[in-house]
């Protein structure tokens, strides 16, 4: 159990995506786009995009060295969070990234983002992730935050689109 004095939790950034979540926002993405789903995690999501109807990239590279597709759309690990939004702004591109509704308040989202168009996709419900352990996968039944889709140069109607 973690309390705030003592740090007994583990991190952990093995949560794979559900088809629900890509599922969810599939309308407000569009597809004539290469999608370069740019964080490759158990290698499920890249094959879920395809599915729905998404021309994709999804390999085992590495995100600091690659520039591939026209749009980014993941759900990266969120350890490394502090890295990635600089990275993301650097690479200039659209982007959709499923991340924990708090890292709007960090210091390194307002240095990467701040006076910039992002918007925000609000899901309907809290995300049931997919959790790696041991090479195993295993899904939540319940998950203890809220993310949202952060969206730059996606083009959205409005500011914040809540799903129903």
């Amino acid at each position: 159990m973690a309390d705030f004095t003592h740090k007994t939790f583990i991190k952990h950034d093995d949560y794979m995506t559900p088809k629900s979540a890509w599922g969810a926002i599939q309308h407000l993405v569009p597809k004539d786009k290469v999608i370069w789903e740019c964080f490759y995690g158990d290698g499920e999501s890249g094959k879920i995009l395809t599915e729905l109807g998404y021309t994709v990239i999804h390999e085992p590279i590495d995100f600091y060295k690659e520039n591939r597709g026209d749009i980014l759309l993941s759900n990266p690990p969120y350890s490394d969070c502090k890295n990635i939004m600089p990275r993301l702004k650097a690479l200039g591109k659209p982007f959709v990234m499923l991340m924990p509704s708090s890292k709007i308040n960090t210091q390194y989202f307002r240095d990467s983002f701040k006076g910039e168009d992002i918007q925000i996709i609000i899901p309907a419900k809290r995300i049931n992730f997919i959790k790696l352990k041991d090479g195993k996968k295993q899904e939540t039944n319940s998950c203890n935050f809220d993310c949202f889709y952060y969206c730059w140069k996606i083009g959205l109607e409005k500011d914040i689109t809540w799903l129903e």
